[in-house]
């Protein structure tokens, strides 16, 4: 079998050649996602600091409740990544951002929310929009619907 691939970036003559001198090479093959870019994450946390300064918290603590009302999921191919613990357990503990799902008294279920860190240019574009909107409703100054859409367009085509 012969396997034929392109690389990203330029290759020199004598990288490629260094090549051949390897006796054994690991090449993994995944679907390809495309990353946003830096200034998505940049941006982010300009504005979990200008909401942070307005309402008197930390960036931390705004990033995790912008998580908890418009974050995504962790999933698996079995669906949602849930835990189940007492319910005097303090998740804030528990490494991983947590929203509650449900209890029953005595145990509490919670579903895994995905970092930022992990989101996909889509899911990271709609996230921006809503903490734009959270901004705009504070009175926070945000980028022109001009600058957003130009960062939505590096994003998609980082």
């Amino acid at each position: 079998m012969l396997i034929t691939f392109l690389v990203n970036e330029p290759v020199s003559d004598e990288e490629i050649e260094s090549f051949a001198k390897i006796e054994k090479l690991d090449i993994g093959v995944k679907e390809h996602k495309a990353k946003r870019s830096l200034d998505a994450n940049a941006y982010a946390w300009v504005l979990f600091t200008k909401i942070a300064e307005v309402v008197r918290s930390s960036k931390d603590e705004v990033y995790e409740e912008m998580l908890q009302k418009y974050g995504y999921f962790h999933q698996d191919e079995d669906g949602y990544i849930t835990v189940t613990v007492r319910a005097d357990v303090d998740m804030s503990k528990i490494q991983g951002h947590w929203k509650f799902y449900k209890s029953n008294g005595k145990f509490s279920s919670y579903v895994m929310i995905k970092g930022s860190s992990d989101y996909n240019t889509a899911e990271m574009a709609k996230f921006i929009d809503s903490v734009v909107q959270e901004a705009k409703e504070l009175g926070i100054q945000t980028a022109t619907p001009d600058e957003i859409e130009r960062m939505k367009a590096t994003w998609q085509n980082a």
